[in-house]
């Protein structure tokens, strides 16, 4: 049993911490709620904290933002049409909610920071005059009141309990998009001497996809974190603009070999692509590694040399007049091919730089 918990529940600390600042969050909120003679002992308040809790700082803020501000609209708007629509009978209520769910909701629809809007208006509504709030208005401040102060708890304990960055969290959905690259670019490499699915090609440029939204996601969250001076440095923004490019890389090689090479090119350029299909993975993974432990990016050598050599071949082909003979689509995947090799040893080198800079942060 001990073993079982050692492996599944107190590896994962980022987990044990999360359930610690929320729990932490919960109670705070409800033991600062009792010094007030609120309805429902401060249920709102309590549910807030635990609602925008969320596994980083920056996240916590974007989240008690976006509640925040849903739950002001949400509670203007429906104690406005409490005390201006009378609603007395059950017709008369499932007007007044008629009216104000639907504009709420198309806000909802064209931004995430209304979509507690039209929660909050119904509660504002069906509770505006039970456990004595006196009204719609009344209801409205209680709830706005009590989610702010549910918010603030939040955001505190985020920032004092176990404190989790989103720069340290978006690091590791980096490592996880490099390592999701380097997989797919050595499957998508033996696309050119081999016949490889549609469907396969496509689930392998999903899942990176995936990955690099991933840490789109969390770098946003340490942006937020910039604006109160609690995000290291460096800024994530060249680094995922990088892994953004990787992405596309593999879009083109993907589009690529979905048609293998005519019998003579593959033989020709087959050595050179399994070169580069070994050691570009290789690089990848070991890059990942790299920018978790802040260190300084491993030498691309040899990705360098596989490259050159693949563009010489490749440049001979055409003295040769070898690629003439092929038929267009042949011809348009070849190129498609020199092309995606060439745009990743770019970005490999904008890759070793984004290393470095955060190897040079973690010294400052």
């Amino acid at each position: 049993m001990a073993a079982w918990f050692a492996t599944h529940i107190f590896a994962r600390k980022a987990a044990l911490r999360f359930c610690l600042r929320t729990t932490v969050a919960a109670l705070l909120a409800f033991g600062l709620m009792q010094f007030w003679a609120l309805p429902l002992r401060g249920l709102w308040a309590v549910l807030t904290a635990v609602v925008v809790m969320q596994m980083s700082v920056g996240g916590s803020l974007r989240a008690t933002t976006e509640y925040v501000v849903g739950t002001f609209a949400g509670a203007i708007y429906g104690s406005v049409l409490g005390v201006l629509v009378p609603h007395t009978t059950v017709p008369a209520m499932i007007g007044v909610l008629a009216l104000a769910v639907a504009p709420l909701a198309y806000l909802a629809a064209l931004t995430s920071s209304f979509r507690v809007a039209p929660f909050t208006a119904i509660l504002v509504l069906l509770l505006a005059n039970q456990f004595g709030q006196g009204g719609p208005i009344a209801s409205a401040l209680t709830r706005l009141g009590e989610v702010v102060l549910g918010g603030i708890v939040a955001v505190f304990v985020s920032i004092l309990v176990l404190p989790e960055r989103a720069h340290g969290l978006g690091l590791d959905k980096a490592k996880r998009a490099l390592e999701q690259v380097a997989d797919a670019l050595q499957f998508l490499l033996s696309g050119f001497t081999r016949q490889i699915a549609d469907g396969d090609i496509q689930n392998a440029q999903d899942e990176v996809g995936r990955s690099v939204t991933a840490f789109q996601t969390v770098i946003e969250e340490a942006r937020r974190e910039q604006l109160i001076g609690l995000a290291a440095r460096p800024d994530p923004g060249p680094l995922s603009r990088t892994l953004l490019r990787l992405r596309h890389d593999l879009v083109i090689l993907g589009r690529a070999a979905s048609v293998p090479l005519s019998e003579i090119i593959a033989r020709r350029l087959d050595a050179h692509l399994s070169a580069i299909g070994t050691v570009a993975p290789e690089l990848l993974r070991s890059c990942a590694a790299a920018l978790t432990s802040r260190k300084h990016p491993p030498d691309s050598a040899n990705l360098e040399a596989a490259l050159d050599a693949f563009a010489a071949e490749f440049a001979m082909l055409r003295r040769e007049n070898l690629i003439r003979p092929l038929s267009g689509t042949e011809a348009e995947h070849l190129f498609a091919l020199s092309f995606a090799l060439e745009e990743l040893r770019q970005n490999f080198r904008d890759l070793a730089r984004c290393i470095g800079d955060w190897a040079q942060g973690s010294a400052r």
